[in-house]
């Protein structure tokens, strides 16, 4: 049994995450909604949680680092609790942590299957980048996904959501981005709606 909703989210902002993320040694760089925000510079919309990527062998680190989260994997809808000292599960790469205090979540936690010197999107390994190019920072130092690579997983549903970010972002993608994001959707999803936009 949960010990709370999985709709209890009270998310910390990208700036509180990187306040207690400051001696982290592992990569790590906000991603989904926030990501864009960040990119655009100022907050754009409301954000029901803030999903943020590490590496997989860093999960140890992250949860130590964070230790104020008790941190459950998130699989097919499934939530369950992941002992402190147990690696996830090869097919997890979902982590929520939970604030007991507060009986609230603040962070979705994705384990993201790369390499440290390449990303790799996790829908089709055939799409790749190195990280260098695709992780970008904030004016305030906050590592980001770069705007193409966020769109790429957001044209999968099409929510309301993504729609809206798409149109937000559009006017502001510099060529290279709207170049690669037109690839891998070519790649990914040759018929999306989207690639009459770019």
């Amino acid at each position: 049994m949960n010990p709370v909703s999985e709709d209890a989210w009270s998310p910390w902002s990208p700036a509180e995450l990187s306040s207690r993320l400051r001696h982290a040694s592992g990569i790590w760089y906000v991603v989904g909604g926030w990501a864009l925000d960040l990119w655009h510079g100022n907050q754009t919309r409301g954000h029901e949680d803030l999903e943020f990527a590490i590496l997989p062998e860093s999960a140890h680190e992250f949860r130590a680092t964070l230790s104020e989260l008790v941190f459950f994997t998130v699989h097919s809808g499934v939530i369950k609790p992941l002992p402190g000292t147990s690696a996830p599960p090869p097919h997890i790469s979902q982590l929520w942590g939970l604030d007991s205090r507060s009986a609230c979540w603040r962070v979705d936690m994705m384990l993201e299957r790369g390499t440290p010197s390449t990303w790799i999107y996790k829908r089709d390994t055939a799409i790749q980048m190195a990280r260098s190019e695709v992780v970008r920072s904030s004016k305030t130092g906050i590592p980001y996904l770069a705007p193409a690579a966020v769109l790429l997983f957001k044209a999968k549903h099409l929510r309301e959501k993504d729609e809206a970010d798409f149109a937000r972002a559009l006017p502001r993608l510099e060529r290279s981005d709207r170049d690669m994001l037109r690839y891998w959707l070519d790649l990914s999803h040759p018929d999306h709606p989207w690639l009459k936009s770019l």
